[in-house]
């Protein structure tokens, strides 16, 4: 069960790496052909969003059918183990977050990026006529 959170650890990982990459200055013809190498990159890594999506809902589930430990008859143990898993959820939640919020940051920059890019040739048009 941790490989998914393992994926989802690095697609954050790579997806915050990116987001540096494209917020660091950079000389525009390197920053150009970066931000388009991003562009091709963001449309096949669509698939975070419904993959963190369905994690939430998965986290959600367990969460709604999960056995609480709250009286009495539960050991310190088994209140122990459920504070753990209840930190771990939470932890995870985070991570689902993250994911959809910076796969929405870099598809932000990117088409600012891009709409920068095209002002400046609408501009550089105009001088030239």
């Amino acid at each position: 069960m941790a490989l998914q959170w393992m994926i989802l650890t690095y697609v954050v990982a790579a997806e915050a790496a990116l987001a540096f990459l494209l917020t660091i200055p950079a000389p525009k013809l390197l920053k150009n052909r970066f931000v388009s190498l991003v562009s091709l990159i963001l449309q096949p890594a669509l698939f975070i969003v419904p993959f963190a999506g369905f994690q939430l809902l998965d986290i959600y589930w367990k969460n709604e059918h999960r056995l609480a430990c709250t009286s009495d008859i539960c050991t310190a143990s088994e209140r122990d183990r459920y504070e753990k898993s209840m930190y771990k959820a939470q932890g995870n939640v985070v991570l689902c977050a993250s994911a959809c919020l910076l796969y929405w940051c870099l598809f932000r920059i990117c088409k600012l990026y891009k709409d920068i890019q095209n002002l400046e040739e609408v501009e550089k048009r105009y001088k030239d006529e």
